[in-house]
């Protein structure tokens, strides 16, 4: 990283839903000016022309690309300029010094900055998708399930002979229930749309597989290449340390991002660790049906095994 000419402007911005506030910092670390404007357009037509008015802009670090800042973001990004996305002030530097907008946007323009560049917002965009469509299918399956226990005996009794989700799936999504005129009628009819809508689902699923195995292998071929290595644990991992992982030095500081790290608890003759209440949990889980976890899974039994 090249060094910060005294010369240019750092801008620093806390988003909000209705306004954001902005500082600017020379390169010698001296507030320039405070100022607060609407979230839209003309607000960042404002802003844009406030920092220029300072000297050449050199960055500007903001707080919740994904969330509040995500319009302002692609604004400045589609202008040309340079748009880093800054972690969070710390809760102690916040109880130390107060807590205000201007003093957040102050922080961010000081922060470490953590790059956001348009491979990983896309791989985050499709994985929220994935997840979501995960869940409704997981929903459709359940209460699928539950139709058919209370179905009526002799629809039931019909599905006795098929094996396979995907057999049973096929089967329900053909069905014909007729007129509306019993409760076996209204049951195929149920048992038909929730198979329909597991069966699209299931194919929105696969099309968010497919795009992001291409986009995080061309993002991290050498991540996707480690043995046991799925599209889903890949994405996680490229969301966690964004377009920069060149700041993430040693095992203990990914550790501490995904909430693994211990960190001490002790009192007294009592001597334990516990793990950090921080960090991204959802890094350090385990996906079901990765073939990564799967690995580890057989890996763990040959190990009992052996004892």
């Amino acid at each position: 990283m090249r060094e910060t000419d005294p010369a240019e402007i750092i801008i620093g911005v806390d988003t909000h839903k209705q306004t954001h506030a902005a500082v600017a910092i020379s390169g010698l670390g001296a507030r320039l000016g405070i100022l607060t404007l609407p979230a839209s357009l003309r607000g960042y037509q404002e802003l844009e022309t406030w920092a220029r008015s300072f000297g050449p802009v050199r960055t500007f670090g903001i707080e919740g690309t994904g969330s509040y800042g995500a319009g302002l973001s692609r604004f400045l990004q589609e202008r040309g300029h340079s748009v880093i996305e800054v972690n969070r002030p710390n809760r102690q530097v916040r109880h130390q010094h107060g807590k205000t907008d201007p003093l957040d946007a102050e922080n961010a323009a000081r922060s470490a900055p953590k790059s956001g560049t348009s491979s990983v917002e896309m791989i985050r965009h499709l994985k929220v998708a994935r997840d979501t469509a995960v869940k409704s299918r997981t929903q459709a399956m359940v209460t699928l399930k539950t139709i058919i226990i209370n179905a009526p005996a002799a629809s039931r009794e019909c599905l006795e002979g098929l094996t396979g989700t995907m057999a049973l799936i096929r089967h329900l999504a053909a069905l014909r229930p007729g007129a509306m005129t019993s409760p076996t009628a209204s049951a195929k009819a149920t048992l038909r749309a929730l198979a329909r809508r597991w069966l699209m689902l299931h194919a929105e699923i696969k099309s968010h597989d497919a795009a992001l195995d291409a986009l995080t292998t061309a993002c991290a071929p050498v991540l996707k290449e480690a043995h046991g290595m799925s599209t889903g644990t890949a994405a996680e991992m490229l969301i966690l340390v964004g377009d920069n992982p060149e700041r993430i030095r040693f095992e203990s500081a990914f550790a501490k991002l995904c909430g693994a790290c211990p960190i001490p608890a002790s009192s007294g003759k009592s001597t334990r660790h516990r793990l950090t209440r921080g960090g991204n949990r959802q890094a350090g889980l385990p996906h079901v049906g990765d073939p990564y976890v799967m690995l580890i899974q057989r890996w763990s039994g040959r190990q009992l095994g052996s004892w």
